[in-house]
């Protein structure tokens, strides 16, 4: 058994992410590949009030690099990435797909009510099925089959929930997007005929190898934190924790602060050196922080996402980020890139309890970088927020 420090807790998991030390020098289509393959796992999500999710975790880890990069590893043969829910949706390595077919073939226990009601009609899946495998890369918006979509988020056409059913269950895959619109088109037309021949492992051996990622990705983790890490449900993730505490691939801990156990991974047993000034914003949906409890735990902030919280009632914002340094999260910052005027504004800036007196200059290095990286030409701080008044001086912004 394990006793850990807070502090080294902190810092195995802040280095199993790929945030201890400080950003390569070149962030090639090899890094963000690389950067990947070390989550195991990027979350998506629509909101595009900053940049789309999925591409922040790159920025937090690599710095300035080419968004290109990643659509490629997605949207171009040899695929190294593939879309399905991992998280929820996300991109993953391809390796990881015999991993998931367990989670296809559950596909009526596990997908959505709306999608599940519409596999009962088998003959019109069955029909739009065909016409992905007649046309290829398509959009379900081009499948002209069945009643059309009404207005509403989950009103979707009917062609829309069977093409969704057919990505659940596998039948189908994403191609690649169009903005953010999903092309899907037949798995052996999309991934390698390696991927594709790679026999299925049992349920339990793809969910053992799934928890074995977890804890590579998180570093030091409770069974919740490793089973959240891919959804995986209780009764499945017990026994894979203890089988591959039993094989010594994980080691039970004892965390400071912590009610419950812990797992860290034998390889990642040491506490590693933190760089002090190593710093980055993530996004609300990184894998550092989307399961807010190990948040909490880990690093004492209370994070939620406020984005369908009505406005007068958001207490840090509609798009917030934590900034880390360090070894702790020290801010919050409400963040929009405004593109019609060439401006990321800081909304919103709040310092949590105990921030060092360098969290300004620190963030506003970030702030400028992050700019930059978006095409963006300056900086612009709403004063609201503890923060926003030495964010402003550190940007050398003066009050009109």
């Amino acid at each position: 058994m394990l006793e850990l420090s807070a502090k080294d807790a902190r810092a195995i998991a802040i280095a199993a992410q790929g945030l201890a030390a400080a950003r390569p020098a070149k962030a090639d289509g090899r890094a963000v590949r690389a950067m990947v393959d070390r989550l195991g796992v990027v979350q998506l999500d629509s909101v595009n009030v900053l940049v789309r999710s999925h591409y922040l975790p790159a920025w937090s880890r690599l710095g300035a690099y080419d968004v290109g990069a990643l659509d490629r590893l997605s949207h171009r043969a040899p695929r190294a990435v593939f879309e399905y829910w991992g998280h929820e949706a996300s991109l993953l390595p391809v390796e990881l797909h015999p991993l998931l077919r367990w989670r296809m073939a559950r596909a009526g226990e596990v997908a959505w009510s709306h999608v599940k009601k519409i596999s009962r009609r088998r003959a019109f899946v069955r029909d739009v099925l065909a016409i992905v495998a007649e046309r290829g890369q398509i959009a379900a918006s081009e499948i002209e089959l069945g009643k059309p979509s009404r207005k509403g988020w989950w009103e979707w056409s009917e062609a829309k929930a069977a093409i969704e059913w057919l990505f659940w269950s596998g039948q189908v895959t994403s191609s690649a997007r169009r903005g953010f619109e999903r092309l899907y088109d037949l798995p052996e037309r999309v991934l390698s005929a390696a991927i594709i021949g790679t026999p299925t492992p049992t349920e339990a051996e793809a969910q053992q190898a799934l928890i074995a990622r977890a804890s590579r990705a998180l570093g030091v983790a409770t069974e919740h934190d490793l089973r959240d890490y891919y959804r995986i449900k209780p009764h499945a993730a017990r026994p894979a924790i203890a089988a591959l505490v039993e094989a010594g691939v994980l080691l039970p801990a004892k965390v400071e602060g912590w009610a419950k156990l812990a797992y860290v991974g034998k390889r990642l047993a040491k506490p590693p050196a933190i760089d002090p000034a190593r710093a980055a914003l993530l996004s609300p949906f990184d894998s550092m922080v989307w399961f807010r409890d190990r948040t909490q735990r880990l690093f004492g902030m209370a994070f939620r996402l406020e984005i369908y919280t009505p406005a007068e009632k958001r207490v840090h914002g509609y798009y917030v980020l934590p900034f880390l340094l360090g070894d702790a999260l020290v801010a919050r910052i409400d963040l929009k890139a405004d593109r019609a005027a060439a401006v990321l504004r800081v909304q919103a800036a709040h310092a949590e309890p105990g921030a060092p007196r360098e969290t300004a200059a620190a963030l506003a290095g970030e702030l400028r970088a992050m700019a930059a990286w978006l095409g963006l030409d300056r900086v612009e701080v709403v004063a609201r927020g503890d923060l926003a008044t030495p964010l402003r001086q550190a940007l050398g912004i003066h009050s009109p």
